[in-house]
């Protein structure tokens, strides 16, 4: 079943054309890896999907609808999460932050509280702690968010996505700037997601990734699309396999060099 719908979308920034002509159907519980070169537009397609770009050419439609429609279906964890390690904030208070408030619960709140949007319903705290118990980072909930490793941190970022029970999780390079094993925690945690819910991630570890997804979409502008299920093809242990190598491998890109992987 198609759950996201993407029909000849092209986009813009000013006169430089950022994506040209894509179409791509995701369907419910794959694990699809978007990889591609930096200024590609992998990004793009994934804010173009929330809908922070606007689209102009082309459609997108999340089960059936405006992206706008089903936003409380998306979770999302952005490349640069911005957080401050010095600020004196706890881990449970930032999962808190994924909540979405809607009128019906701010009418219940004291002015202050509406005013600056500080106060959670007790059914909200357990659902943090229970996002906190699905990443594996429930013991640390009372933690200062930047006592953290970047995996942890990642985690609990995670975790925040999870707050509004998405079906489809969407990630820009989630494991940028953690280590090997940090990496290999991260996609094993959205591995077993993946058993209810959609994962749609940007990255760059291929190695990493090719143990874990079931579908690859290689963005340049243009859209290739590789369903790669069957493994067998794949060398997935090779710590020096890169995305020129998989590009071969797939046999859909004759025009690169056989030598020229210098990743």
């Amino acid at each position: 079943m198609s759950i996201i719908s993407i029909k000849n979308l092209s986009f813009k920034y000013d006169k430089d054309t950022i994506l040209d002509n894509i179409s791509l159907n995701i369907n419910e519980k794959d694990f699809l890896a978007i990889i591609g070169p930096n200024g590609g537009g992998k990004s793009t397609l994934l804010k173009l999907i929330l809908g922070v770009n606007k689209l102009k050419t082309g459609s997108i439609k999340v089960f059936d609808n405006k992206p706008s429609i089903n936003l409380e279906n998306l979770g999302y964890v952005p490349q640069n999460t911005n957080i401050n390690t010095n600020f004196p904030i706890s881990v449970l208070d930032v999962v808190l932050i994924g909540h979405i408030k809607d009128k019906k619960t701010k009418t219940k709140q004291k002015w202050y509280n509406k005013l600056f949007n500080i106060s959670y319903e007790k059914s909200e705290i357990a659902c943090a702690r229970g996002a906190l118990a699905q990443v594996g980072m429930q013991d640390y909930e009372n933690s200062k968010i930047g006592s953290l490793s970047g995996g942890q941190r990642q985690r609990v970022m995670i975790a925040r996505s999870l707050c509004t029970h998405p079906k489809i999780l969407l990630l820009d390079e989630p494991t940028a700037s953690i280590d090997v094993e940090g990496q290999k925690k991260i996609y094993e945690l959205l591995k077993e997601l993946n058993k209810t819910i959609t994962i749609v991630v940007v990255s760059h570890d291929i190695s990493v990734i090719l143990n874990y997804a079931s579908k690859v979409a290689h963005i340049n502008k243009t859209l290739t699309y590789h369903d790669i299920n069957d493994k067998k093809d794949f060398n997935t242990n090779d710590e020096h396999f890169c995305e020129v190598e998989l590009l071969q491998m797939l046999n859909k890109d004759k025009s690169i060099p056989k030598k020229s992987c210098s990743c």
